[in-house]
């Protein structure tokens, strides 16, 4: 079978080539590098065997010859192989040395390049590594080669009149410094230092090559020396939430979109269902009963995309919804409607009961108030829609549709939320479901909540609430927190 030599990229998972995806979704081995995103290895199939060959900073890794080895017999086994390096195969990852083993070995082999951090962090850091009057090309060598007796010339890397980009420079950095003024660099050529580069925990730091040597860096780094350090453009680093690990509490599976818009703003999404969606109590009989009987409401009313999802399951499609009306709380609710074909006929402006009562009130005179409503919702959802169109007139059944209950995070989840920067509150069950798993402990970071009910439900349990969401959705959320995040310092 064929080996497949692929680029994980220089962190951020967004940087992962749309070929690399295509075969990690097809893998059945993958055999990866320490600094490969979680998220690129979600990409994995669940049946795929992961094999992890990583160096920790300054701990043991297996021999080179060990790795091109396994990769030889495991391409020799049917199946499609991986091997997932950092950055591009080819740049400073020993690619090279792992294709000529497969070469030799007589197996199969593809290399799928991927995005280098010699050119992604710094660009991600505001710095183009190449620009017009300042240098026109770059060098990439390993800092590994300044504390070493490696290949490098550092007599003609001082002498070169364009960038000089460093990789795997947190532990070399004095060192690069040194043999740099030892070759006649002058010590004012400005550095930048970019650490975790595309990732939402970069940090970049400028200084002199005089004073590269005495700056703490974490690893991973990338280090640029040249007069391009000395500029600032648009950098990761400027988007609203970066730096920021946010707890998204949604039911798996539904936290997807939040991950994503937080994502987008700069931050790392971390995921903690604190709740999961369970049958209600009578096991969903009553539901059932009157999915058997929808040409007898007028009205069916749905609060919540999970109602949706579960009386469509009653159904065999939209015509089963006969003559009736059908009203959503909210666009996401909407939206799961028209995911089964159907288009609301009424959605109030704000996304909360009170405002759906308001919007049934204002109804045409010939609609308020007369009828039959179904609402399918959750098991101990608050009584403001039943009471309140009730009062208006209508004569309301209530079944519950689905109960939530609190889940068990994943090993590692709740230890990676722990002191996350801010915890996001979707509903009252997201909110209560984190509680049970604090044991009562409210969240250390800021907290935000999609609106006033889930806020109501925060205070009446001793949770500070920071920020809440003025339009009750995913993107309302974020909002509220990239606007918490301008007033408060980067974490």
């Amino acid at each position: 079978m064929t080996v497949y030599l692929v680029g994980a990229g220089p962190g951020d998972p967004g940087l992962l080539t749309t070929r690399g995806a295509e075969l990690l979704a097809a893998a059945d081995v993958v055999v990866h590098d320490r600094l490969v995103d979680p998220r690129v290895l979600a990409l994995v199939p669940d049946s795929a065997r992961l094999v992890d060959v990583g160096k920790t900073s300054g701990g043991p890794a297996p021999p080179q010859e060990e790795v091109n080895a396994l990769l030889v017999e495991l391409g020799r086994e049917p199946g499609v192989v991986v091997r997932l390096k950092g950055g591009d195969p080819y740049v400073l990852g020993r690619g090279g040395e792992e294709a000529a083993a497969l070469q030799a070995g007589g197996v199969d082999y593809e290399v799928v390049p991927g995005v280098t951090a010699a050119v992604a962090a710094p660009a991600l850091a505001g710095v183009p590594i190449t620009s017009r009057g300042l240098s026109s090309g770059f060098t990439v060598l390993t800092a590994h080669d300044a504390a070493s007796a490696g290949s490098a010339d550092w007599e003609l890397a001082a002498r070169l009149p364009w960038s000089l980009v460093l990789l795997m420079g947190a532990k070399s950095a004095a060192a690069v410094a040194e043999r740099l003024l030892a070759a006649g660099r002058d010590p004012a050529t400005p550095v930048l230092v970019v650490e975790s580069g595309t990732m939402p925990s970069q940090r970049a730091r400028r200084s002199s090559l005089s004073g590269l040597g005495v700056l703490e860096i974490e690893s991973p780094a990338t280090i640029v020396v040249g007069e391009v350090a000395r500029l600032r453009l648009w950098s990761r680093e400027d988007l609203p939430l970066s730096g920021w690990r946010v707890v998204v509490t949604r039911p798996a599976g539904q936290g997807g979109r939040l991950a994503s818009l937080l994502s987008v703003a700069g931050a790392m999404p971390v995921l903690l269902p604190t709740v999961e969606i369970v049958p209600p109590y009578d096991g969903g009989s009553a539901l059932r009963e009157a999915a058997a009987r929808l040409g007898s409401y007028d009205w069916i009313v749905l609060t919540s995309a999970n109602g949706v999802e579960r009386l469509f399951e009653e159904l065999k499609d939209a015509r089963d919804l006969a003559s009736a009306r059908v009203a959503a709380i909210g666009s996401a609710t909407a939206e799961a409607l028209r995911s089964h074909g159907v288009v609301a006929d009424l959605v109030p402006g704000r996304f909360v009961g009170e405002a759906l009562v308001e919007a049934f009130a204002e109804l045409e005179p010939a609609a308020r108030g007369r009828g039959r409503v179904l609402l399918a919702r959750a098991a101990g959802a608050r009584d403001v829609v039943p009471e309140g169109l009730g009062a208006l007139g209508f004569e309301v059944e209530v079944v519950e549709a689905y109960a939530t209950r609190t889940a068990r995070p994943a090993a590692g989840a709740w230890d990676a939320a722990r002191d996350a920067d801010a915890v996001t509150f979707t509903s009252p069950s997201t909110l209560s479901g984190y509680l049970d798993l604090a044991g009562g402990t409210p969240p250390a970071g800021a907290v935000v909540t999609i609106g006033p009910v889930t806020t109501a439900a925060a205070r009446r349990a001793g949770v500070r609430v920071d920020a809440e969401a003025s339009e009750h959705t995913a993107e309302g959320v974020v909002e509220a927190l990239a606007g918490l995040a301008a007033r408060r310092p980067r974490p």
